[in-house]
């Protein structure tokens, strides 16, 4: 298929041929969706600490005779019932939440994301997208020129010089990755994705 190639005005000034195993497939819900819950399941750190009833600073004390109180018999003020007492199934700093996901659906998830991203009109492809100083207002200038919003964009170029980088990094919504870090989530989450040229020749090469 052929995707549009964006000049520095914004407008569409010539055409990309790309594949249409990534570009142009059917989109999967459901594996798109594995594959995101799979992606923040596997960046949680797992540092929730609780206590068992072994951990708890408690008496060890009988809080009252076995019988004659009318109450229910009761040997440890540890007890999960008890307020302050050690949890049943107490979480673990060393909890694991990782999911595993084959490489095949990996890719195939990817494929299915970008191919989605072209027909909602999110995917833009441009020659190279560089600056020639390291000024936020540049990067602004830049993508307000393009026609994008500065609001939510992923910009995917095959290399990340100095000056995009430390141009864009205050863009609290602007963010610049190279085409092996194009994560599944944030394909989904930015509303708009530059990809340059030389970057779509690598993700085929990723993806093929």
């Amino acid at each position: 298929m052929d995707l549009k190639l964006l000049n520095e005005q914004g407008q569409s000034s010539a055409t990309v041929s790309a594949s249409d195993a990534i570009f142009a497939r059917d989109f999967n819900q459901a594996l798109v969706h594995q594959l995101i819950v799979a992606y923040q399941a596997n960046a949680r750190s797992g540092n929730r600490a609780q206590k068992d009833r072994s951990e708890v600073k408690h008496s060890t004390k009988k809080p009252w005779r076995q019988k004659g109180t009318g109450r229910a018999r009761a040997g440890s003020t540890a007890s999960p019932l008890w307020r302050g007492g050690g949890r049943t199934f107490p979480n673990k700093p060393d909890e694991n939440f990782s999911q595993k996901v084959n490489k095949k659906m990996y890719r195939a998830g990817i494929r299915s994301i970008l191919s989605q991203l072209v027909r909602e009109e999110r995917l833009v492809v441009v020659e190279s997208f560089t600056l020639d100083t390291p000024k936020t207002k540049a990067a602004v200038t830049k993508l307000k020129d393009m026609g994008l919003n500065n609001d939510s964009v992923l910009i995917v170029t095959d290399t990340v010089d100095e000056n995009l980088y430390l141009a864009t990094r205050n863009l609290a919504q602007v963010a610049v990755v190279e085409p092996r870090y194009a994560d599944p989530l944030s394909l989904v989450y930015y509303k708009q994705v530059v990809i340059t040229k030389a970057a779509v020749q690598q993700i085929e090469e990723i993806l093929g």
